[in-house]
């Protein structure tokens, strides 16, 4: 704290917070000290530079009673500290699907898909979404008058896909067509329509490739192959097929891979088991059974904590967590579990580095045009035309400065995600085995004896093994 003697009131000491968030007295005579008025210490107060959130009921107190704080401080004035507004964000008005939620699991271990409603069905010209503004927050103050800005509330914006349009006030969200309101990667959001398989696919319909949600009544077959710009939905199993979807993947059985084909989500992934099979998503994989021997990749999570959990064989690779039941076995298989990088978000960074700067021209041309046309309307009135234009360049700079902000926010999150070693976990509720090996960004540990309920991290260069 700095402290501050008045050349005529040596007695009592103003001692200003080094934030200047507070002030104390303290009065340094012996205990029959005089007495001051209210008004002496404000004005020594004042002097010093104290002149916000002076507390009035504690002052006449030290006024009253100064003997009573020999060499002890009492609070006199008190800042304000700012107050953040409320961040904006987007109000879905739909069933969203809930990212979280798993199929309830039978009491003889079947797993009841047919009851989880993850179809999120709407019409064309419903409104499926709106943006909520952010609040502004309320500056603060100090002690010494000095104002603090409040902290900037963060602004949501629309992350529009295919067949949704937003009205010229940016605040809704409409669909184009009837469909089903589907998320891709980094959270688009878009109407599709569904595409429905009443079987197999197999030689009767042949490969699919679709524009939209693909919804399959029963196995996909190896050899095969299906690809949907939105979701795939499976009742039955996948063997050896190649299955792409720009969105989530829901499968109600298994992946039986045999080494052929390849299952990759830009979303999430579900499903009962994984068998010798290539498997990737841009955001979760869940797996209520086992992941054996495949290679499987998550740009976040990789949970496989069912009753069952078992992990045996392979490569699993998150980018965030991976959370098991159990790890390895007693033959000592080599299963690999590695957490704390995402090649693919590095590339995204790189990408949107490139388009920022391309945005940023764009920008500034867009700028340059609009203070040419704001010059002219200084000497004379607009035609038509070119007020026509000036309306059009209004827009799309509220467009590129969205766009801005929407990659600005994005490459942030790349960057944290990227740095974020430190936070990457594997988790183990039951027991890992010797055999395994725990990947945390450069550094590996190699598990030699069987251990119960542990937790992996990374902590003072090295793989650290915790105890839950």
């Amino acid at each position: 704290m700095e402290h501050v003697q008045s050349p005529d009131k040596h007695l009592i000491t103003v001692s200003i917070a080094a934030d200047k968030m507070s002030a104390h007295l303290m009065y340094r005579g012996g205990e029959g000290g005089r007495s001051f008025e209210v008004s002496e210490l404000k004005e020594l107060l004042r002097a010093h530079g104290v002149i916000y959130g002076i507390l009035e009921d504690n002052l006449a107190e030290f006024a009253n009673n100064v003997s009573e704080y020999v060499q002890k401080p009492v609070l006199i004035a008190v800042g304000e500290a700012p107050r953040k507004g409320k961040d904006g964000y987007i109000r879905y008005l739909f069933q969203n699907e809930d990212e979280s939620a798993k199929p309830n699991v039978l009491d003889d271990g079947r797993v009841d898909f047919k009851n989880i409603n993850r179809i999120n069905n709407v019409k064309r010209g419903q409104v499926i979404a709106e943006r909520v503004p952010a609040e502004p927050g309320a500056p603060g103050m100090t002690v010494t008058g000095e104002p603090l800005p409040a902290p900037k509330a963060k602004e949501m914006y629309f992350k529009p896909g295919k067949n949704v349009v937003i009205d010229e006030s940016r605040v809704r969200m409409y669909a184009v067509i009837d469909g089903m309101v589907t998320f891709t990667e980094n959270d688009r959001v878009n109407v599709f329509p569904v595409y429905e398989v009443n079987g197999d696919v197999d030689y009767r319909c042949g490969n699919i490739d679709f524009v939209g949600n693909v919804v399959v009544r029963g196995n996909i077959l190896t050899g095969f192959s299906v690809k949907a710009a939105g979701d795939i939905r499976v009742t039955g199993s996948v063997e050896g097929a190649e299955i792409i979807a720009s969105g989530s993947i829901d499968i109600a059985g298994g992946i039986v891979g045999n080494r052929k084909g390849y299952v990759k989500a830009g979303k999430s992934i579900r499903c009962l088991f994984i068998q010798d099979a290539n498997v990737e998503a841009g955001d979760n994989i869940v797996v209520l059974q086992s992941i054996m021997h495949s290679t499987v990749k998550a740009g976040k999570q990789v949970d496989c904590n069912g009753a069952k959990g078992l992990i045996v064989g392979g490569v699993v690779q998150a980018g965030q967590s991976v959370i098991a039941r159990t790890i390895g076995n007693l033959s000592y298989t080599p299963t690999s579990i590695e957490v704390g990088f995402n090649p693919d978000m590095r590339n995204e960074l790189n990408q949107l580095t490139a388009g920022m700067n391309s945005l940023t021209d764009n920008l500034d041309k867009t700028e340059k045009a609009l203070r040419l046309l704001e010059q002219m309307a200084m000497n004379a009135p607009l035609p038509n035309e070119k007020k026509q234009l000036y309306d059009k360049l209004q827009l799309t700079k509220q467009q590129l400065t969205e766009q801005m902000e929407q990659t600005r926010e994005r490459m942030n999150e790349l960057e944290q995600a990227l740095e974020n070693t430190e936070q990457a976990k594997v988790i183990v509720y039951g027991t890992v085995y010797g055999g395994a090996r725990i990947v945390i960004g450069r550094y590996t540990r190699y598990i030699k004896d069987a251990a119960q309920r542990v937790t992996f991290s990374y902590a003072n260069g090295e793989v650290s093994m915790y105890s839950i």
